[in-house]
C-alpha cells in the first residue's frame, strides 16, 4: 500500500528544532509536504529552488526524516556526478565533518559500491529498515548493447535486479540533487528517474530550468540569502587601470588570498571554539589546457608558490585528485588554490573558498550564480562580523561592469512569461516587429499586407489632402459663380540674360595661385634642456600603489522584497610586478622615439639619452649602475610623462611660412550673358556695363571699371595679332595674388601670346600708380611671376603694370607697350 504523507505541523517544528534548520529551509519543508499531501498518493514532481550554500543538505536530511517519520523507507538520493555523491554520503556518515547531524531514523545507506552486499539485502528484506539509496544518475539510466548498467542486473543475494526492487517499492520517494540536471528534456536522464514511479520526485536546485517553472514550491533567492546573513556577501574586485591580463589577476587574487588568510586567524584566534578554516582560491579556467596553464602559473613565487598547494580538477582527474578536493575543508589539506572547469556544472562547494578568479566572461545570469555559488558557504556557520571573513571577493578585471550591472537578477525569482519572447543566438530577447505606420496628416494609416499603405490616391505611402474653403453654407458651384476675374492691361515679356561658356575654340587657362601655409620647423630633441627633463621626472620619486577596487553586493529587506544594492568597500593593495631600472631606461628611450616627429639620427639618439639621465636623476635614480626595481604603475607612469615631454615639445616647435603654388582653372563658366549686351566696337565705354563682340576674348562678354586703362587694354588686345587670347579678370574671383598686408590682389587681365606666354596684367590711373599699397601690391606680382617660373610646371608667366600715361604712349601697340613698361 502506497505510504500516505500527511502535513503535521508538530513534527515539522520538531525535526526542525532538531536539524537546527534556517528559516527558509524549514519553509521550503513544509511548502514540499503540503504538496506532497495535496497529491494524495499519485505522482507528483516538485522543485525547492533555494540559493547555494544556504543548506540544500540540511533540507534533504530533514525531509527524510519526516518521511520515515510518517512511514516511508525506501529514499533515492540522484547525484549528477562522483563528486556530489562522495559529499552527500558524508552526510549520512557520523564519522566525517560533513555529517548532518538530527536524524531521529537512521537509515540504511545504500551505494553501487555496497549494494551487493549480503548484510545490504537483509536490510532491503527489513520492511522497517529506512533504505536510502545513493547513486548517480549515470548508475541508473536504461543500459545499452556497449555499456551496461550493475543495477539492473539480478542480483543473487536480493533475487532480482536492484532497479527492479526500486520500482516495485509503492513508498518511494526519490530527491534530485541538482534538479535542473534532469528535466524533461535530458531524456535519458529524466527518464531513469521517472521510470521508477515513484511517490514523489522532489528536486532541489539554486538554478532550476525554465522547463520545471510549474514544479516549483518554494523559491529563495540569493539576493535574499545574503540580506538575511545564511551566505557570505559577494564582491566584485576590479582595477581601473585598464590592466586585464590573467596574469595580473592571479597575482591580484593571490594577494587578496594572503590577506584573508591573515583576517580568518585574527578571527580564530579571538573566538573560543572556532574550527581551524584555512581559505582557499578557487580559480574558474575555460578548458583543460588553460587549467594546467593556470596550475604551472600559480605554483610560481610571487603567487601561491607550491606546486603541491594547486589543485587541477577537469572531467580527466585522478581518484587521488578527486579525494584532496573532497578534503580540502580538512586542517590537514595542504590545498591553497583549485583550478577547475567542470566543477561549475556539478554544484560543488566548500566553506572555505575565499577568494574566486573567473578566467572566463561572465556573461550568463547563471554562470555568474554558479560561480558564486562555490563560496558562498560561510567558514564558520555563521557571520563573524569581519568584513573580510564574512566576504568571499570575485575578481573579474574582464567582466566587473557586467557583473555589478547583473545585481539585480541575485534577488529576482524566476517568472512565468506571459508571452513567448522571441530570442537571438545568444538567448537575448529581441524586439518584436511592429507594422509600419504611415502619418496621413491627421492619424496613422496601417501597412496593407503587401506592405503598401492604402491611400485615399492609390500610391503607396502616400495621402493627399486638398483643404476647401469655408462658403458658410454656399456650395462650391455657387462659390464659384462669385469669383469675378478682372483683365489687367497687356505686358511683353522681357528677354532673360543666357548663360553662357567659353567661345569656340577659346583655351582653358590654369592659373597658379600662390598660397602661404604655416609650416613647422625641423624639430631636434637638442631643444629640449635638461631642466625640463629633469622637472618632469620629479614626478616619479616615490613609488605609486595600485588599488583594487571592491565592491559588495548587499541585499536590503523590506518585507519580503530585497533590493540589490553596490556598496564600495576599502580598497586593497594590489601587488605589482617589479621592473629593474635598465628596463625602466630601455622603455624611456622607446617612448622618445615612438614620436613621429623624432628621427632615428646619430645625434637624436645622444640626446635621447641625455634626456633620459635627467629624467631618471628628478625620480631619484642618480646612478647608472644602481640595481633598483620599479613598480609597474609607477613604470607605466613614467614612460607616459616621458611621452607627454616629448609631444609637448614637438607640438612647441617654431613655426615657418611656406608658399605653394596651386592650380585654378579659369575662367568660371557659365556666365549670364544680357540680351542688349553693348558691342564693343560700336558702341561708347559704359563702366560696369556688359560688352560683346570681342575677337580675341576667351568670354563673349566683359566688363570694365575705367575707359582709360582697362577699356583701353581690352582693345589693344582684342586688335593684336601676337595675342592669341586674353581674359578679364575680376575682384573676389579665384584668380589672386595674397599680400603679406594688403590682402589679395586681383590684377586686371590674362593674356596668353604666340609664344605661349601667359601674361598677368594691370591697369592703373596716373595718380594711383605710385600709392602705397599700389606698389605693394605690384611687388607681389612681380615676385608671384618670378617664382612661377622658377617652379617651371605652369609655364612662362610675366607681369605687366601698365599706368594710362603707358597706354597711351603704346598707341595700340602691344610691343610698344612692353617697352613702356620694361616688365621683368
Amino acid at each position: 500500500m502506497t505510504v500516505q504523507i500527511t502535513y503535521d505541523e508538530a513534527l515539522l517544528e520538531e525535526i526542525a528544532a532538531r536539524f537546527d534548520l534556517r528559516e527558509p529551509n524549514r519553509l521550503a519543508l513544509e511548502k514540499i509536504v503540503r504538496a506532497i499531501e495535496v497529491a494524495d498518493g499519485t505522482f507528483t514532481e516538485l522543485v525547492a529552488d533555494l540559493a547555494t550554500g544556504v543548506g540544500k543538505t540540511f533540507l534533504m536530511s530533514s525531509l527524510i526524516d519526516y518521511l520515515a517519520a510518517q512511514g516511508a523507507r525506501h529514499v533515492l538520493v540522484v547525484t549528477p556526478g562522483s563528486v556530489i555523491q562522495k559529499k552527500t554520503l558524508d552526510n549520512f556518515d557520523e564519522a566525517s565533518s560533513k555529517y548532518v547531524a538530527g536524524a531521529e531514523h537512521v537509515p540504511v545507506v545504500i551505494t553501487p559500491e555496497n549494494f551487493r552486499a549480503g548484510s545490504v539485502a537483509a536490510a532491503l528484506r527489513d520492511p522497517s529498515a529506512l533504505k536510502v539509496f545513493v547513486f548517480n544518475v549515470q548508475q541508473l539510466i536504461r543500459p545499452t548493447d556497449k555499456v551496461s548498467r550493475k543495477v539492473r542486473d539480478t542480483d543473487e543475494y536480493l533475487g532480482a535486479a536492484l532497479y527492479e526492487y526500486l520500482d516495485e517499492a509503492d513508498d518511494l520517494f526519490v530527491i534530485a540533487d541538482e534538479h535542473h540536471i534532469y528535466h524533461e528534456k535530458a531524456k535519458a536522464f529524466s527518464g531513469a528517474i521517472r521510470d521508477l514511479h515513484p511517490v514523489a520526485l522532489v528536486g532541489l536546485t539554486a538554478t532550476p530550468s525554465p522547463a520545471d517553472l510549474t514544479k516549483i514550491v518554494f523559491q529563495y533567492t540569493l539576493g535574499e540569502a545574503i540580506a538575511d546573513g545564511h551566505v557570505k556577501v559577494p564582491v566584485i574586485v576590479y582595477r581601473k587601470d585598464g590592466t586585464k591580463d590573467e596574469r595580473t589577476q592571479l597575482a591580484d587574487a593571490c594577494q587578496l588570498l594572503r590577506a584573508k588568510r591573515d583576517a580568518y586567524a585574527a578571527y580564530q584566534a579571538i573566538t573560543s571554539g572556532a574550527a581551524e578554516v584555512r581559505p582557499v582560491l578557487f580559480v574558474v579556467a575555460s578548458s583543460i589546457e588553460h587549467a594546467g596553464e593556470v596550475g604551472q602559473l600559480l605554483a610560481q613565487p610571487g603567487f601561491i608558490g607550491d606546486p603541491g598547494a594547486v589543485l587541477e580538477v577537469t572531467s580527466q582527474s585522478s581518484d587521488e585528485a578527486l579525494t584532496a578536493l573532497a578534503e580540502v575543508e580538512s586542517e590537514a589539506s595542504p590545498i591553497r588554490a583549485i583550478v577547475s572547469v567542470n566543477m561549475l556544472r556539478e554544484g560543488w562547494d566548500v566553506r572555505n573558498i575565499a577568494v574566486i578568479v573567473a578566467l572566463r566572461k561572465l556573461a550568463s545570469q547563471t554562470l555568474t550564480e554558479q560561480i558564486l555559488g562555490r563560496g558562498l558557504r560561510l567558514p564558520f556557520g555563521a557571520r563573524t562580523g569581519s568584513p573580510a571573513v564574512d566576504q568571499v571577493d570575485l575578481v573579474a578585471h574582464d567582466s566587473y561592469k557586467q557583473l555589478l550591472a547583473q545585481k539585480d537578477v541575485l534577488a529576482q525569482r524566476i517568472q512565468l512569461p506571459s508571452s513567448a519572447v522571441a530570442t537571438d543566438d545568444q538567448g537575448a530577447a529581441t524586439p518584436p516587429v511592429m507594422p509600419a505606420i504611415v502619418s496621413d496628416g491627421e492619424g496613422a494609416v496601417p501597412e496593407t499586407p503587401d506592405g503598401e499603405a492604402s491611400s485615399p490616391t492609390g500610391m503607396p505611402g502616400t495621402t493627399i489632402s486638398v483643404p476647401l474653403p469655408s462658403n458658410s453654407g454656399v456650395d462650391d458651384e455657387a462659390a464659384l459663380d462669385n469669383i469675378q476675374i478682372v483683365e489687367t492691361t497687356e505686358y511683353q515679356l522681357k528677354p532673360t540674360p543666357q548663360p553662357m561658356g567659353r567661345v569656340d575654340g577659346a583655351p582653358q587657362i590654369v592659373f597658379p595661385r600662390r598660397q602661404v601655409k604655416l609650416t613647422y620647423a625641423q624639430f631636434t630633441l637638442s631643444d629640449i634642456p635638461d631642466g625640463d627633463a629633469q622637472s618632469a621626472g620629479a614626478r616619479f620619486v616615490t613609488e605609486v600603489p595600485t588599488f583594487l577596487l571592491r565592491d559588495a553586493l548587499i541585499g536590503d529587506r523590506d518585507g519580503e522584497a530585497v533590493k540589490m544594492k553596490i556598496s564600495p568597500q576599502e580598497h586593497a593593495e594590489a601587488q605589482q610586478e617589479l621592473t629593474i631600472i635598465d628596463t625602466v631606461r630601455e622603455d624611456l628611450v622607446t617612448a622618445i622615439f615612438r614620436n613621429p616627429g623624432v628621427m632615428q639620427e646619430r645625434a637624436e639618439k645622444n640626446a635621447a639619452k641625455r634626456l633620459v639621465r635627467a629624467f631618471l636623476k628628478g625620480a631619484g635614480v642618480n646612478d647608472e649602475t644602481t640595481t633598483a626595481e620599479w613598480g609597474e604603475l609607477r613604470r607605466r607612469q613614467a614612460v607616459a610623462g616621458m611621452a607627454n615631454l616629448i609631444s609637448a615639445a614637438y607640438a612647441g616647435r617654431k613655426r615657418e611660412q611656406q608658399h605653394e603654388l596651386v592650380p585654378v582653372e579659369l575662367p568660371i563658366e557659365p556666365v549670364l550673358v544680357e540680351p542688349d549686351a553693348k558691342d564693343a566696337y560700336n558702341d561708347v565705354f559704359v563702366k560696369h556695363v556688359q560688352f560683346a563682340g570681342w575677337q580675341r576674348n576667351v568670354m563673349p562678354i566683359a566688363t570694365f571699371d575705367a575707359g582709360t586703362t582697362e577699356w583701353a587694354i581690352a582693345h589693344l588686345l582684342d586688335r593684336e595679332p601676337s595675342i592669341k587670347w586674353w581674359l578679364r579678370i575680376y575682384t573676389n574671383g579665384p584668380a589672386f595674388i595674397p599680400t603679406p598686408t594688403d590682402g589679395n590682389y586681383f590684377p586686371d587681365f590674362i593674356a596668353l601670346d604666340t609664344t605661349g606666354t601667359f601674361w598677368l596684367i594691370e591697369g592703373k590711373s596716373d595718380k594711383n600708380s605710385n600709392d602705397a599699397d599700389v606698389l605693394r601690391k605690384k611687388d607681389a606680382a612681380v615676385n608671384w611671376a618670378r617664382s612661377v617660373r622658377d617652379d617651371g610646371q605652369f609655364g612662362t608667366w610675366r607681369y605687366v603694370f601698365a599706368t594710362e600715361s603707358a597706354i597711351k604712349s603704346a598707341s595700340g601697340s602691344w610691343a610698344s607697350l612692353l617697352i613702356v613698361t620694361e616688365p621683368e
